[in-house]
């Protein structure tokens, strides 16, 4: 995967403000006391990572950038925000809605937190608003026809209604 210097930039920039974001600063603690498996704080500099992706603050709208950043780059290709969401979730990770349980199973306090200011971006919501679509039964009852004994003994109509009107002005068949 390519990478040009301004996401470098940008990463580089994720490192330095992990340190003033109160929400990352919590997690990392938790880090420190063992209390968390799903991250961990990699390399030399002690950067925050959650399962190997760089932990991005929530601070001067650098979500937004690295989103645009994305966008405009020459060497990003992707067919739509949907699959370009999707790449940037590969190397970074911002998505507090998640449960970061500790070891001894109780919830962080950081998830009420985040529950109360909702730090998910509109984007986000939609993304998963089509995961989840994905993943449910369609909608409406279904009721099975019962199997008549004898022929004619039942019969079965389906109206359907509101379609375009045809020259002789009907909407529905039967």
């Amino acid at each position: 995967m390519l990478r040009n210097g301004a996401e470098s930039s940008l990463v580089a920039e994720v490192k330095e403000k992990q340190l003033i974001d109160p929400a990352l600063a919590q997690i990392k603690e938790a880090v420190l006391n063992n209390n968390t498996s799903t991250f961990s704080l990699g390399g030399e500099d002690g950067v925050l990572r959650c399962q190997g992706r760089l932990c991005v603050p929530d601070v001067d709208n650098l979500r937004g950038r690295i989103m645009e950043e994305a966008h405009n780059s020459r060497y990003s290709v992707h067919p739509g925000f949907t699959k370009m969401y999707h790449d940037r979730k590969e190397i970074y990770w911002w998505n507090y809605d998640g449960k970061v349980m500790l070891r001894n199973g109780a919830e962080s306090s950081l998830v009420a937190e985040v529950k109360e200011k909702q730090l998910i971006d509109p984007a986000l919501a939609q993304i998963k608003e089509q995961v989840k679509a994905e993943h449910q039964r369609p909608g409406g009852l279904t009721q099975l026809v019962e199997i008549p004994m004898w022929k004619w003994e039942m019969i079965n109509m389906d109206f359907v209604v509101g379609l375009p009107s045809t020259q002789r002005k009907f909407d529905s068949i039967w």
